[in-house]
């Protein structure tokens, strides 16, 4: 393979998409916001920060699990075939895998985010000249068009950071099931966090130095730049809190005072206290992740954790 960058793109949410998706989710009983909308080249700058707080367990742990196991998960990967990773952001741990695999023939980063995607896959292909990078500007939410180019080559997923924990189960299940029919596919490596100590769980989503809720409010500065909203930041606070029935951490915004905002020129009615609920992390144990992985047409091979069982990288297999 050359060392050129190979450039695929679908089209990049427009504002009118952010629009309607913000005022349908507001016009709902429980407001929400989608999560996907956070992921803007702030956004992930903001998340990748998030990454290095002493409180965010996750990263670490995953990437010492993906440090440990990189020969066996790169190995994965047949010679001269596809590593394909959805929700790609700075691809800093997939750096593991393409460290111990220069047997790679691909390496096909998704993400939502335009421009931080494009930086990413510039550095990646200075770093590993001899890897065609194919950037997919896509929502990983939905159904995904892989390069074409790739078609007929062998591929293995990755899905890393636990990401699967920030869907509702209906969509985590629909995209493992779809990565199953993609053409070629061999594996697919999931990260997925663990039902732990609640105190743990919530530090990690509601760190001292406010960075994770600067990154969850960034939806309303995303909403007032581009869509000619009128929220004020300083009358929402950003709650984070443990949910032992659904196994999820939920992330909110709260409104402080009784008010009304204005969006697309809708007016939008907030009560004393009330919640914008913006994204969820579900936690699981093993037997809810094979539960998962088999509803979506896949069976855990392989399961790598750390000494405190507290992450797991999981090697996904399709089931017959």
């Amino acid at each position: 393979m050359d060392g050129t960058l190979q450039v695929k793109t679908t089209a990049h949410p427009e504002t009118d998409a952010l629009t309607v998706d913000a005022l349908e989710g507001l016009s709902q009983p429980q407001k929400t916001l989608s999560p996907k909308w956070l992921y803007d080249h702030t956004g992930s700058a903001l998340f990748e920060r998030i990454t290095q707080l002493p409180e965010y367990y996750p990263t670490r742990t995953e990437a010492g699990i993906l440090r440990d196991n990189a020969a066996a998960l790169a190995g994965l990967v047949p010679n001269g075939g596809a590593l394909v990773e959805l929700g790609s952001g700075a691809s800093v741990k997939t750096r593991t895998l393409l460290d111990a695999g220069a047997h790679f023939g691909a390496y096909v980063p998704i993400d939502i985010s335009r421009d931080f995607l494009f930086e990413t896959a510039d550095d990646l292909a200075q770093r590993y000249p001899a890897l065609t990078i194919t950037p997919v500007v896509a929502d990983f939410t939905g159904p995904v068009a892989l390069p074409p180019t790739l078609a007929q080559t062998p591929k293995v997923g990755f899905f890393p950071g636990s990401t699967i924990g920030n869907l509702v189960p209906e969509r985590a299940q629909a995209l493992l099931a779809g990565a199953r029919n993609w053409d070629g596919i061999e594996a697919f490596i999931l990260g997925a966090d663990m039902v732990k100590d609640t105190h743990d769980l919530i530090a990690a989503y509601d760190d001292a130095q406010g960075v994770t809720a600067q990154f969850i409010s960034n939806i309303l500065v995303r909403l007032n730049r581009e869509a000619g909203a009128d929220f004020d930041l300083s009358a929402f606070a950003y709650r984070a809190s443990w949910d032992p029935e659904l196994a999820r951490i939920d992330m909110a915004l709260v409104s402080l005072r009784d008010q009304s905002v204005t969006l697309a020129g809708e007016v939008i009615a907030f009560r004393d206290q009330e919640p914008i609920h913006v994204s969820a992390a579900r936690k699981y144990t093993p037997q809810s992740l094979a539960l998962l992985a088999h509803s979506a047409g896949w069976e855990v091979a392989t399961r790598h954790t750390d000494a405190d069982d507290r992450f797991s990288v999981v090697v996904l297999t399709p089931r017959d």
